[in-house]
Parts: C-alpha cells; sequence; structure tokens
C-alpha cells in the first residue's frame, strides 16, 4: 500500500540503498531539486527510476519550478524564466499580465512533462505585506489579493493545459510572515478579520485546485500554540472556511520552523488532517524517521489523492512551442531582459 509521503532523493541517479527503501515504503510521489538536475536525458532516466521503485509509471513526481530565484531546472538545457512579480510589471495591465503568466506556465509545463516531471509547486499565492520577510518577495504576482489569485489562477491552468498539476502555496498564507520557516517559527499577529481580506482571498479563490501545500506558519487568530501544518484548527479553516477539497501537503518537513523529531513532525501533520507529508533534502538516516511517523494513504486521504492525480490531462493542449516562446519574449522584451536569461539555443551556441 502507498505510504502518505513525498520524499527527495540525493543525486543524479538512485542509490541502491535508495531504490531498495523506496521499494520498501512506496511513497505516495517524488520532489526533486536542483542537485537532481543535469540533463534532459539524465532527468528522464531519473524520474523512470523512481516511477520503476514503486512500480507507478503515473506517479506525481514533484520539483519547484516557479521562476526567478526558485527554478531548479535552468540553462543551459532549460530557459530561465522571471519571477512571479514580473508579469505584472512587463505589461502593467491585468488582463495581458493574465495572458502572460498562463503562457509562461504552459512552456513551463512543456519543459517538465518532458523530463516526467508532472507536479510543480506552483503558483505562489501568498500576499506580502510591508515589511514582511522577503522569502516571498519577487516570488509573489502581486501585493493585493485579487490580482494574486486572478495571475494565480492564469499560471494553474496554464500548467494543467499543459499536463502538469499545479500545488498552491502556502495555504493558508505566508505573506504577513516576518521570518523565514526555512530557518525560523513565524508567528503572525493579525485579526482574523484581516487575514481573512488578505491572506486567505488567494487560497479561496482558487479552492478548485487538486492539490495545496501548507505555510509552517503560526497564526495567533487560528491556533497561537501550533504552525498551520500541524495545526488541527488551521487544516480544518482550509477545508470548511476556505473550502479547499484538494489534497493537502506539508511544506518540507526538515525545516527549522517545526520542532520534534522528524517522525513527530510527520505524525503530527498526519493528526492535523494533511494527507501527506513532504520531505525533501534526500537524507536516506532522515527520510526513514519520517516513514515511521507517515502511515499509509488511505481513506479521504486517498480518495483526494486519487482525484488530483486524475486532473492530469495525458493528451495536452496544442502548443506550437517555437511561436510561444516567441512571443512569451516578445511581451517581456526590453523590461526583463536580466530576468529572461539566454534562450536555449543562445545558451548553448
Amino acid at each position: 500500500m502507498t505510504s502518505a509521503a513525498i520524499y527527495g532523493c540525493s543525486g543524479h541517479r538512485l542509490t541502491d540503498a535508495e531504490k531498495a527503501f523506496f521499494a520498501d515504503v512506496r511513497p505516495w510521489g517524488f520532489i526533486l531539486f536542483r542537485r537532481n538536475v543535469d540533463s534532459p536525458e539524465q532527468m528522464r532516466a531519473l524520474t523512470g527510476e523512481l516511477r520503476d521503485c514503486i512500480g507507478d509509471p503515473l506517479c506525481p513526481i514533484l520539483i519547484d519550478q516557479e521562476g526567478g530565484r526558485v527554478q531548479r531546472m535552468g540553462p543551459p538545457h532549460w530557459r530561465k524564466y522571471p519571477p512571479g512579480e514580473a508579469y505584472l510589471k512587463a505589461t502593467n495591465d491585468p488582463l495581458a499580465a493574465r495572458e502572460l503568466a498562463r503562457l509562461g506556465a504552459r512552456l513551463i509545463a512543456h519543459d517538465l512533462r518532458a523530463v516526467g516531471v508532472n507536479v510543480d509547486c506552483a503558483p505562489v499565492l501568498d500576499v506580502p505585506v510591508p515589511g514582511a520577510h522577503d522569502i516571498i518577495g519577487d516570488r509573489a504576482y502581486a501585493h493585493d489579493p485579487a490580482t494574486v489569485a486572478q495571475l494565480g489562477r492564469a499560471a494553474a491552468e496554464g500548467l494543467l493545459a499543459g499536463g502538469v498539476l499545479p500545488v498552491i502555496k502556502h495555504m493558508p498564507g505566508h505573506g504577513r510572515a516576518f521570518a523565514d520557516s526555512h530557518h525560523d517559527l513565524p508567528v503572525v499577529h493579525a485579526g482574523f478579520e484581516a487575514l481573512d481580506d488578505w491572506d486567505f482571498a488567494p487560497f479561496r479563490a482558487l479552492s478548485d485546485m487538486p492539490l495545496a501545500m501548507t505555510a509552517h506558519v503560526v497564526f495567533d487568530a487560528i491556533d497561537p500554540k501550533r504552525p498551520a501544518t500541524t495545526s488541527k484548527k488551521a487544516v480544518r479553516l482550509m477545508r470548511d472556511h476556505l473550502g479547499f477539497g484538494g489534497l493537502i501537503m506539508t511544506d518540507d518537513l526538515s525545516m527549522k520552523a517545526l520542532s520534534g523529531s522528524l517522525r513527530e513532525r510527520a505524525e503530527a501533520s498526519l493528526k492535523a488532517g494533511c494527507d501527506v507529508v513532504l520531505h525533501c533534502n534526500g537524507d536516506l538516516d532522515e527520510m526513514l524517521l519520517v516513514a515511521e511517523g507517515s502511515g499509509k494513504l488511505k481513506g479521504q486521504a486517498a480518495k483526494r489523492a486519487a482525484a488530483a492525480m486524475a486532473r492530469i490531462v495525458h493528451t495536452p493542449e496544442p502548443l506550437d512551442e517555437p511561436e510561444a516562446r516567441t512571443r512569451f519574449a516578445a511581451m517581456l522584451e526590453g523590461k526583463l531582459d536580466a530576468a529572461r536569461g539566454p534562450d536555449v539555443g543562445e545558451a548553448q551556441a
């Protein structure tokens, strides 16, 4: 039976120990990072190995391919995409920005699908506030919830059209955090009404999406004792108040915002109502501990996982790739040269 976990791996190919571990625990999915990326041929071999380990040719393989600072696949083999805020800045027009965000996501989906990746940990739906930590920063599409929701939906639809599932993150909102949850536990003191109008709004607007990732953030107005990832109250809010019916995964359990052993973190997350836990760093000793606390994917969580995977379009929307890339570059031309980076052909020349 599948376990309620997503794991990373250590390098460009699997070690024998990793193959044995994955075959034994049969995780729901896998996640790749820059350490796992070399070339298209290598990535296709790695994603094939991962799926072979668990005997599932369609299992989810995730990556963070937002663009900007958070892009695991880049030059010389893949285009460097701009960060989220670039779409609105390039056009200064929400309607044009929506077209651009959807086109960028559709091209990203084309890149991912070609190497066996079928889930992108994007779009970011966090809405920054003045003075917040820049861990979100230019990853945000805008500085108001309505525009974030509009551009986030455009990006999500571009991914879906290309046969890749989007993951909305970081639910119910990381934009107000004054600390980086990779290193510290952020605590948000805003009142519920302010959170509901600002932080939560984009997630409510995209509650029909298949997958979501939690925020390792404490919200005093929801649960002053626990970050959203391990809070029953916060997960209940995601389900009942925000109306999210898809699969909820944790953010990375190895981040320092969480406390306790990795086994305890996994147990607490699932007990709170998360469907699957995510462990990213590829450390096998740590993964063994996560496996002790993650258990099997069953019940409603298994149904939500199956429903999410059923959203994958196996015949993507037609794409004239050269034309699309030319149009995408033209819409950014002259304003985002630094963010664009070289095209694949330029980088290989």
